[in-house]
């Protein structure tokens, strides 16, 4: 039996982060870092569908305690955006985050220009 090839996840680049819902989820914070999920680069993707949100993402790593919580907050605040009548999270692990996602603003605040 063949393999089903999984889809290749590409990050929607910043500049094209212009629809409203960015904003939405970047209120959700990291509680750990204390810095919005978008900011740190955790969403790679919004597609909404006859009402359906799915908001691909993935975690700052694996065993994260505030996962369960965030994914649960980016249901809450994707739900607000006009016209979603259900949210989807789609956690993903590839491409692997690291602080090179996180927006660079924020970085050199983080870790003062060590990345």
């Amino acid at each position: 039996m063949a393999k089903k090839k999984e889809k290749t996840i590409v990050p929607t680049p910043r500049e094209q982060q212009t629809q409203g819902y960015w904003k939405l989820l970047n209120m959700v914070i990291d509680p750990e870092l204390d810095v919005g999920i978008v900011d740190l680069g955790l969403v790679y993707d919004v597609t909404i569908k006859k009402g359906i949100a799915t908001v691909t993402m993935t975690l700052t790593s694996m065993g994260c305690p505030a996962g369960p919580e965030i994914m649960r907050r980016v249901e809450v605040e994707m739900g607000k955006y006009e016209d979603i009548k259900d949210v989807q999270v789609s956690l993903v692990w590839e491409p692997v985050w690291g602080p090179d996602r996180i927006h660079d603003d924020i970085r050199d605040v983080l870790f003062g220009g060590l990345t």
